[in-house]
């Protein structure tokens, strides 16, 4: 498997942690301003962008499509039927906090983060509900088993913690999911890992 994608954690970061914690060896290239500008790598991209993942001869772009690509292979898209759609549910809750964030990063950090943060507990609160629905907030986001959005949902959370340190102090059941899931051995090893932790959060500084 291989995976393209800028120097930092963007969107690829939600595939790299499900690949290490699900054991799964993968080679990265880094694409830097020289190689993308040159544009045979972005006409290569369906959409024109990153990350872009190869699994064998099967190329993809859109990180949720690569997401639910490796869920399916590996076990992740929940027990049946109902739990996939619950999780499908998830994940689009999940990428509307995202744009919101990336908005605010890319677009408004200045003059907007002090109302962002003021606003966030609303943006938290429908994830604490659904993890008290499901075994009381002891698992995963849905079901017994890991998927695909407990990585996703992890990802976002880890980086509103970088902006917000006490955005899940109101939050007793996603601060300890944050923590449970930080635990998991191979996942953790790849928190810690060197290469993991030069790798910029966002590419204009902000964070």
């Amino acid at each position: 498997m291989m995976l393209w994608d800028f120097f930092l954690a963007g969107r690829g970061e939600t595939t790299r942690m499900l690949l290490a914690d699900q054991k799964q060896e993968w080679s990265e290239d880094v694409v830097t301003r020289e190689i993308w500008q040159k544009g045979d790598l972005k006409k290569s991209c369906v959409f024109g962008q990153v990350p872009r993942f190869q699994d064998g001869d099967f190329v993809l772009v859109q990180s949720n499509a690569i997401l639910r690509h490796l869920a399916r292979n590996h076990g992740l898209y929940g027990q049946d039927a109902r739990e996939a759609t619950l999780l499908d549910m998830v994940n689009d809750g999940v990428e509307d906090l995202r744009v919101k964030y990336s908005r605010l990063i890319y677009q408004n950090y200045e003059a907007g983060k002090a109302e962002y943060i003021e606003a966030l507990p609303a943006q938290l609160r429908p994830f604490e509900n659904l993890l008290a629905q499901n075994d009381g907030g002891k698992g995963f986001i849905v079901g017994k088993k890991i998927s695909f959005v407990d990585y996703n949902l992890l990802d976002i959370l880890q980086l509103h913690l970088v902006l917000a340190p006490n955005c899940l102090d109101s939050f007793p059941l996603l601060a300890a999911y944050v923590q449970r899931l930080n635990a998991r051995p191979h996942l953790k090893t790849y928190l810690e890992s060197e290469g993991r932790k030069q790798r910029p959060i966002n590419n204009n500084g902000k964070q």
